[in-house]
């Protein structure tokens, strides 16, 4: 260790730039030269997407980037979502390893019979990412897609699709009633399997092959996610969209009381 310690300060924070945001806090307990080190700006402004200080700029409730330091710019990215893509998506980092997350709106999603208003309704919620979410009043035919250029993902990471929504009181006619989640590369088949919408397991019979990964989960933010699929980015040599389908299997009942926020994408075990 005492060799490592000899090297100056610069060289140290250009090897723990080669490392994981995780790593460069662990490392900043090793010593006070270590701690210097992990915290300068050469190492996080490896952890910071190139293009974030450009879309901070563009935000307006983004900080003062040149009052502040890379490794608080990243912690600002980590926990405060941008709007990009004309609102379209709301983006941040995750934490531990500084891969990209984000989540459509459901003004981008294809959500069937959404401009129908005795069917779907838009309104605002201050807990919400988007100006603007999605309620359901009543639908017999249950059908919510998406797309995301897989350009805008990290590199070699798995990703795990979600969809982010709440249970009013009103909710009803998601009981048993299940619905068919497609993940995967716009024109190929795509990772299909059977989740459940409903909160609520009581009262539920699962179907063949169900487990409790199935159903949907709280969060911390108070939402509900059910998890749609996974998808593998390889790197810059791949190129098309990221498709995701919520499909109602059995059609006929009607539905209400779904408030859809979006679809999330990010790292998994993020």
């Amino acid at each position: 260790m005492s060799g490592i310690l000899s090297l100056p300060e610069g060289c140290i924070a250009n090897v723990i730039s080669f490392t994981t945001p995780r790593d460069a806090c662990r490392l900043a307990y090793v010593s006070t030269t270590f701690k210097s080190a992990a915290d300068s700006d050469v190492v996080w402004d490896r952890f910071l997407p190139s293009d974030y200080l450009s879309a901070i700029s563009d935000s307006a409730s983004s900080p003062t980037s040149s009052l502040l330091s890379k490794k608080d710019l990243y912690l600002h990215a980590c926990h405060n979502p941008l709007l990009i893509n004309e609102g379209r998506l709301s983006f941040w980092l995750d934490k531990l390893s500084g891969k990209r997350c984000y989540m459509i709106s459901p003004k981008e999603l294809r959500i069937i019979w959404v401009d129908t208003p005795q069917y779907w309704k838009w309104i605002s919620l201050p807990e919400a990412r988007f100006p603007a979410v999605a309620l359901l009043r009543a639908v017999c035919w249950f059908e919510i897609g998406g797309k995301i250029n897989i350009s805008l993902m990290s590199p070699v990471t798995t990703y795990v699709a979600y969809l982010v929504f709440k249970s009013t009181r009103y909710f009803d006619g998601f009981v048993n009633n299940r619905v068919e989640a497609t993940v995967g590369l716009v024109g190929s088949n795509g990772q299909k399997r059977t989740v459940y919408l409903h909160p609520n397991q009581q009262g539920i019979v699962p179907g063949d092959g169900d487990n409790h990964g199935l159903f949907p989960k709280t969060r911390g933010d108070g939402w509900l996610e059910s998890e749609l699929g996974e998808f593998f980015y390889g790197g810059t040599d791949e190129e098309g969209e990221l498709s995701m389908t919520i499909l109602e299997i059995r059609r006929g009942n009607w539905k209400r009381g779904l408030v859809v926020q979006g679809i999330e994408i990010r790292p998994k075990n993020g």
